[in-house]
C-alpha cells in the first residue's frame, strides 16, 4: 500500500477513535493526540474547514487510501443519483479487502489488504489480487483451495465463524466464502465519520 509508514495507531490518537481494529488500540490507552503537545489541556479550536478535513482524514485513514483514489470515489459517488455521502460510503464499503475484513477473515483492514495482494481469495471462482475491486451483488469471495491449509487462513475462519458479518453479506463456513447479497443500506453504513462534512469539503 503506498502510504506514510507511520503505526496506525497514531492514526487513531490523532482523529480521537480507533481505525486500526485491533483490540488493544493506543487510543484506548491515550486518548490525545501523539506529539509532544498532544495532551495539552488547551487545545485550539477547530474551524469549519479543519473539521471537514479531520473527517477525510478518518475516511482515508480507516479504509487505507490515498488522495488521488479517494478523490475518484468521491467524483464517481457524486456522479450517481441519490445522496453523494451515502453513495461514498457505499463505494468504500464495497471494496473488496473490506468486504474480506468484514466476513471476518481478517482481524483487520491491513490484514485483509495483505491477504488480498497475496492471493489467498477469489471472486466468483477466479484469482483476484486487486484490493480496490469494487464488490458487486452476487459476487462470491472465497478462500482459495491452496491458501486453506495455512495457519493464517484456518485461524480467520475459525474467527469468521465466530463474527456478525453485515446483512449485506452472507458467510458459509462450510466453503470459506462469502456472497454479497445486496447493497449496503443507510442502517449499515455507520462509520467513524461523517460523510456529509466530506461532500461539504470537495464541493468547495
Amino acid at each position: 500500500m503506498a502510504t506514510k509508514g507511520n503505526s496506525i495507531c497514531k492514526w487513531c490518537r490523532r482523529e480521537g477513535v480507533s481505525l486500526c481494529g485491533r483490540e488493544r488500540c493506543a487510543v484506548k490507552r491515550r486518548n490525545y493526540a501523539p506529539g509532544v503537545h498532544g495532551n495539552d489541556k488547551k487545545q485550539p479550536k477547530l474551524s469549519g474547514y479543519a473539521r471537514q478535513l479531520r473527517e477525510k482524514q478518518k475516511a482515508k485513514r480507516l479504509y487505507l487510501i490515498l488522495e488521488r483514489q479517494f478523490r475518484r470515489y468521491f467524483a464517481l459517488a457524486r456522479g450517481r443519483k441519490g445522496n453523494t455521502a451515502e453513495t461514498l460510503v457505499q463505494l468504500l464499503e464495497r471494496r473488496m479487502d473490506n468486504a474480506v475484513y468484514r466476513l471476518g477473515l481478517a482481524k483487520t483492514r491491513r490484514q485483509a489488504r495483505q491477504m488480498v495482494g497475496h492471493g489467498f481469495f477469489t471472486v466468483n471462482g477466479k484469482a483476484l489480487t486487486i484490493p480496490s475491486y469494487l464488490v458487486c451483488v452476487g459476487d462470491v469471495l472465497a478462500v482459495k483451495e491452496t491458501k486453506r491449509g495455512k495457519t493464517l487462513t484456518r485461524e480467520a475462519g475459525e474467527a469468521a465463524v465466530k463474527a456478525r458479518p453485515p446483512k449485506w453479506l452472507s458467510f458459509d463456513a462450510a466453503s470459506l466464502s462469502g456472497k454479497m447479497v445486496s447493497l449496503p443500506e443507510k442502517e449499515d453504513l455507520e462509520t467513524v465519520f461523517d460523510p456529509t462534512l466530506i461532500v461539504e469539503l470537495y464541493s468547495r
